[in-house]
């Protein structure tokens, strides 16, 4: 068990995603995009594992949530700035957690 201090130490965002591409370097089928999280924690770029469920026009415009203050992570050739939160299918694909109504860029997860 923790307690809510713990929960609300990770800081978890909402944020539009503008452009989407392969990570071709990396090890896994990639995507590379950048998301605009509002003017508070600005715009960031995260490789995330869903080049096998989604296709990088299909999630321009999309809402997803992030972890924002974990720190940078190299994967491939690209510094990943953010963690995209998802869940695993049956099969171990990463399926995002969806944001069920538009709501503003940075809202924090409470």
């Amino acid at each position: 068990m923790i307690g809510y201090d713990d929960f609300a130490r990770v800081d978890i965002r909402v944020g539009t995603v503008l452009s989407a591409a392969p990570n071709v370097a990396a090890r896994k089928p990639a995507l590379v995009l950048e998301v605009d999280f509002g003017p508070e924690t600005g715009r960031r770029r995260p490789s995330v594992q869903l080049a096998e469920l989604y296709r990088p026009e299909d999630l321009i415009g999309r809402q997803v949530a992030a972890v924002v203050n974990f720190p940078p992570r190299q994967i491939a050739k690209v510094v990943s700035e953010v963690l995209v939160l998802g869940f695993p299918d049956a099969r171990g694909r990463v399926v995002l957690v969806d944001v069920e109504r538009p709501v503003p860029n940075g809202g924090k997860l409470f």
